[in-house]
């Protein structure tokens, strides 16, 4: 069933696994880095979710799989109902999704002006008009807020502040008028005033025009007044699954209260209070531990299960997920 209102999926994965296999000296099979290792979630036409987790959980890595970028090792993606498998899947899907990565800086070519930036997508999907790619491109660059129009086209990167190159880099994702934007920690470069900025066209664009959304990060604390819904990742999986608030106010699984517990403290008089964070590193994604993956850094590990069977998904209550032996015997 389709998380999103409406009842509508737009994306869906199912058993999704991205490898990647290690060779010592070009022949010599080491074994695979399981980055992605069997996710399943939906997306609904208009949502906006955000896939959360420390460094080298595998976010991006399921976001470069999502845009098509990585092949998938095995399992099964769908987009508006139609699988995306072989070349032909994908030439017709690349168009309905849009990028935002995480340096706008360096997503752009220093040497092309706006003007031209936003083109290239045009002219790789075969636009050929130049009035039609000047139109489009005088239609998202207001849309982004990057006005006087007529200012910003003959500009290079290097010429536009940080906030100004991710807005053109927005515009570039939204110039082929995509129905899915994925955002890759698209403001953790930015000043914070203009993180909120951003966050807040996001916000707009989705409304304005049903744009769905995966916005990848590990700073919980942008994420709640911008998606409907949270993916917790830890070692290549999906470990929670819930809407935002629900997540917030009652996380369930040891990881995610974890997260949260780390968030910085805003009232002066708690800057110093020491915080309670699992000692030791995430897992390696070549060697992964049996059962649960966040157990050897787990305080309420149960000896002889979740170090030994992988625990399955619980949905202890409407639409809120965690994969953890505590919920799953009860």
């Amino acid at each position: 069933m389709s998380e999103a209102t409406n009842g509508e999926v737009l994306l869906s994965t199912k058993n999704l696994h991205t490898w990647f296999e290690l060779r010592r000296f070009g022949f010599f099979r080491i074994g695979s880095v399981r980055a992605v290792d069997g996710v399943d979630f939906e997306l609904g036409r208009g949502e906006a979710v955000a896939v959360v987790g420390e460094s080298g959980c595998g976010k991006t890595t399921l976001a470069r799989t999502i845009l098509g970028l990585y092949p998938p090792t095995r399992g099964e993606m769908t987009f508006e109902g139609r699988e995306l498998k072989g070349a032909a899947a994908l030439r017709w899907y690349r168009p309905h999704v849009g990028y935002v990565k995480q340096d706008p800086y360096g997503a752009m070519a220093p040497f092309f002006p706006v003007r031209r930036i936003l083109e290239e997508p045009m002219l790789i999907h075969g636009i050929r008009d130049p009035r039609e790619r000047l139109r489009r491109a005088h239609k998202v660059l207001e849309a982004v807020k990057l006005t006087p129009v007529e200012q910003f086209l003959p500009k290079f990167p290097h010429m536009l502040s940080g906030g100004q190159q991710q807005r053109v880099v927005i515009a570039r994702a939204k110039v082929l008028d995509p129905k899915l934007i994925v955002a890759d920690e698209p403001v953790s470069m930015l000043d914070a005033s203009v993180r909120v900025e951003i966050l807040q066209l996001f916000r707009e664009l989705q409304r304005n025009t049903g744009l769905s959304l995966i916005y990848i990060t590990h700073d919980l604390s942008t994420v709640r007044f911008f998606c409907e819904r949270i993916l917790v990742m830890y070692g290549g999986k999906v470990i929670e699954e819930a809407p935002v608030k629900a997540l917030l106010d009652s996380p369930m699984h040891p990881y995610t209260r974890a997260l949260l517990a780390a968030i910085p403290d805003p009232e002066p008089e708690n800057a110093d209070a020491m915080r309670e964070v699992p000692p030791g590193e995430p897992p390696s994604l070549l060697n992964p531990p049996p059962g649960c993956r966040f157990h050897p850094r787990c305080p309420s590990v149960i000896a002889g299960k979740c170090d030994a069977e992988e625990p399955p998904r619980v949905e202890s209550t409407p639409r809120h997920r965690t994969a953890c032996w505590l919920y799953a015997d009860g």
